[in-house]
């Protein structure tokens, strides 16, 4: 990315961080500016998805056309397995863990699970088989599905791209559901985005500790 675009996406930290203290709502109908602001946020968001390191392009294509008849927790294994196998890759099941709490203030066990790729170089790629339906949101607005059908429904990509995505999609969510009066759940938030993927409490499991009759 251009540094410019480097000082936009800060300062889109810097707005959804003033966004996620603020609690008034407007009724008044959408500027010129805010138009901009999707159309500047659109564009960042497909130029950091577009742009793929070979790595990247190496483990997409991969895993392109895999098997579709497997559940997702299955699928997740097979194509650890098939990496680790028979393309000879680092590769592992990561199951993170995190504890939230409800609206109730009682403690709550959360957890996720997603598949590593360490690369030549100590290059970490995390994939997800269903990553666009983690950033669905109720009655959308329209600038959101634009944002939301721009996130593939699988994702290769560093920790860095990933991280760039949430802030992009969660700053976009806000803005959806402040929009429609909803409100904001904690499972939509950044940081419960950022444990799902990137997490310290991870559990991995290789692919040579994984069952063949998992497949």
């Amino acid at each position: 990315m251009s540094g410019f675009e480097d000082d936009r996406l800060s300062q889109m930290i810097r707005d959804y961080i003033e966004f996620d203290s603020s609690s008034s709502h407007s009724s008044s109908p959408k500027s010129l500016s805010s138009v901009d602001d999707h159309q500047s946020s659109l564009t960042t968001l497909q130029e950091i998805l577009g742009s793929v390191t070979l790595d990247e392009a190496e483990i997409l294509g991969k895993i392109f056309g895999c098997r579709r008849d497997l559940e997702p927790s299955k699928l997740r294994k097979w194509i650890v397995m098939k990496l680790g196998m028979e393309d000879h890759y680092e590769a592992s099941l990561c199951t993170t863990s995190w504890v939230t709490k409800t609206p109730s203030n009682k403690q709550c066990p959360s957890g996720y699970e997603y598949i590593e790729v360490m690369m030549k170089k100590g290059v970490r790629l995390i994939v997800d088989i269903d990553f666009r339906s983690q950033f669905k949101l109720a009655r959308p607005t329209p600038q959101y599905e634009d944002m939301l059908n721009s996130v593939p429904k699988i994702f290769v990509g560093t920790e860095m791209k990933l991280e760039k995505v949430i802030t992009l999609m969660c700053s976009a969510g806000k803005k959806s559901l402040r929009e429609r009066e909803l409100h904001i759940p904690p499972w939509r938030k950044a940081s419960y985005l950022h444990s799902k993927w990137l997490s310290k409490d991870c559990k991995k499991i290789s692919f040579s500790d994984l069952s063949v009759s998992d497949d």
